[in-house]
């Protein structure tokens, strides 16, 4: 791995005052910081970059002790890694509130991790958002096994028309669908249940329908309820069947109803990404296979532009009206331009072109210069525009674990995003982000 760019004068500084902060902590509790140069300027770089790293490791010197010594900082995971972790955290767990500080405690630790290696190069974007996601994947998981477990314990076993037991349906929507979440995304969330019927062998009988809509309840406020240990992940149902006014949960007779008779077409969009992430997911991909039609139409759909257009312009307005330009997300060229350009595409095409109903935008785009729908020039600008500006909004939301996407305004911030992008300065950081937003903004205007 090449060595990173020196840091500027002012932030090596504010670094060394971060790591003998962190020194000074771990000593109180016993530990020993690490002694070896690299690590040490390694960790600087990404103290100055992360407030959120820096406190954890001053709060919690152990937690940052524990990823040296057990070399997570300096290693990929396996693709089955969260989960394992996960089980033996949550060993033994018995009831609500130990289980909801597990899971905060865990989630601390490997955001940790996660920011650390990216912030010092260790790795890409793929592997960040990848991370990120079978995190979210591996604690909503863990979170619902427990409670349905311990609410089975309660009023039995939800059961279907033949017997059959029952359980909760977790469709991951947005980035989590797609395995592209972004540092401090919140995860959208949709729940549904196979059957109507009732729980058996209990101490008492009730309705799936209530058994659930508890159920889900429940997994909402462990996830996401804002604790003296944290959240998990905070929890968006709003694009659930009829939004904030709709049920929490709906059976699959229910949803599918819904969606082919009332579905509107910023729901297809929205279902693009859709992916079963815990509970029953065989269930959950055969809801899915049933939504299919409404999601793809079995023809080329070129009335789903106007519904788009529609859709990109409201967006656009309220961009103008919050005065939020220098949003690297909503903004003109942002993130969200680059994924409306291969999601159209998709809506148009997706149902005579299976190869299309894919999840993630880089995959999207490279189907579609295998296709001879797009150049690969024009390929290739998408995707330079999209991994420099994801990479941005990592940086921003990794500094303190808040979900924005706006710019920073002052001079001190400018710097430290400019420097974690390995720019010498403010000028040059926003030269390079002017240049990919107008590429990716031409590209999206050309599709209007």
């Amino acid at each position: 791995m090449e060595r990173p760019v020196a840091l500027s004068e002012s932030l090596q500084a504010r670094a060394d005052r971060k790591w003998e902060e962190y020194k000074t902590a771990a000593e109180a509790e016993n530990l020993s910081p690490p002694a070896d140069p690299d690590i040490a300027d390694i960790l600087k770089r990404v103290f100055v970059f992360s407030d959120f790293v820096a406190k954890n490791g001053t709060r919690h010197p152990a937690l940052l002790n524990d990823l040296i010594q057990s070399g997570d900082l300096d290693r990929a995971y396996e693709s089955d890694a969260y989960p394992r972790r996960l089980a033996v955290v949550l060993k033994g767990v018995e009831e609500e509130t130990d289980l909801s500080n597990r899971l905060r405690r865990f989630r601390r630790r490997e955001m940790t991790r996660i920011a650390c290696r990216d912030l010092a190069g260790k790795s890409d974007l793929t592997e960040v958002t990848g991370d990120l996601s079978a995190l979210a994947d591996a604690c909503i998981d863990g979170a619902l096994t427990r409670l349905h477990g311990w609410q089975c314990a309660q009023y039995g076993v939800p059961t279907g028309r033949s017997g059959q037991a029952l359980e909760l349906v977790v469709l991951g929507m947005g980035k989590l669908g797609a395995r592209e979440l972004n540092f401090s995304s919140d995860v959208d969330l949709i729940f549904a249940y196979p059957e109507s019927g009732e729980t058996k062998d209990g101490p008492r009988t009730v309705a799936n329908d209530a058994f659930f809509l508890r159920l889900a309840r429940r997994l909402a406020r462990v996830l996401g309820a804002n604790t003296p240990e944290g959240f998990v992940f905070r929890v968006d149902m709003n694009l659930r069947p009829f939004g904030q006014s709709g049920p929490m949960v709906m059976n699959f007779d229910a949803m599918e109803s819904y969606y082919l008779e009332q579905g509107r077409e910023w729901e297809r969009y929205a279902w693009i990404k859709a992916r079963a992430v815990a509970g029953d997911q065989a269930a959950g991909r055969r809801l899915l296979a049933a939504l299919n039609p409404f999601i793809y139409r079995r023809y080329l759909d070129f009335g789903v532009f106007e519904s788009l257009r529609e859709m990109k312009q409201k967006i656009a307005l309220e961009v103008r009206r919050k005065g939020m330009k220098e949003d690297i997300k909503l903004g003109p060229g942002g993130i969200r331009e680059v994924e409306f350009f291969g999601q159209i595409f998709q809506l148009i095409r997706g149902g005579v072109e299976p190869a299309l109903q894919e999840r993630r935008i880089l995959k999207v785009l490279d189907i579609l210069v295998r296709e001879n729908y797009i150049p690969g020039s024009v390929r290739d600008e998408l995707f330079a525009g999209y991994r420099f500006l994801r990479t941005v909004e990592h940086r921003l939301q990794e500094y303190g674990d808040l979900q924005t996407h706006k710019l920073p305004q002052t001079d001190p911030e400018r710097k430290v995003l400019a420097e974690s992008m390995g720019c010498k300065d403010w000028s040059v950081f926003s030269e390079r982000l002017r240049r990919h937003m107008d590429r990716a903004g031409r590209t999206g205007c050309a599709m209007n």
